[in-house]
């Protein structure tokens, strides 16, 4: 049977990303997860999450905790309301950046995770989900 347990996190200042990583920290240890894996999922929270404030001007991310028979995991969906990614594909390309940044933030946070999604409509919203998984 899967339990559940969610909670929703602000992303509207510096603040808010030292936050939602501390909170992501929590859960991971908890979650048993290796220092290896509670350092992957807490750069690529860091690295969305600071997406989320800088190029979608703020938002959310809701944390969930989820158990399966066999594996548990963290998943983690960032939505905003900015104006959105109008190319996904060259958005995930390495060195690829529409600010100032490196271009490693969105393909790295996929190479950290175990599953990740993106989806964006411009100014309606993007929404980026990953999951890190643990098997148990």
């Amino acid at each position: 049977m899967l339990e559940h347990q969610s909670e929703t996190k602000p992303i509207a200042c510096e603040t808010d990303i030292v936050q939602v990583r501390r909170r992501v920290r929590e859960l991971a240890i908890a979650l048993k997860f290796s220092l290896i894996e509670q350092t992957k999922v807490v750069t690529a929270t860091s690295e969305i999450a600071r997406n989320t404030l800088i190029y979608g001007n703020g938002g959310e991310v809701v944390l969930e905790v989820l158990h399966e028979p066999t594996r548990c995991g963290l998943k983690l969906t960032f939505i905003d309301h900015g104006p959105g990614i109008v190319d996904l594909e060259q958005a995930l390309t390495d060195h690829f950046t529409s600010g100032k940044g490196l271009g490693l933030g969105l393909g790295g946070s996929k190479r950290l995770m175990s599953e990740f999604e993106i989806s964006s409509q411009p100014y309606l919203e993007t929404r980026v989900m990953m999951i890190r998984w643990r098997n148990k």
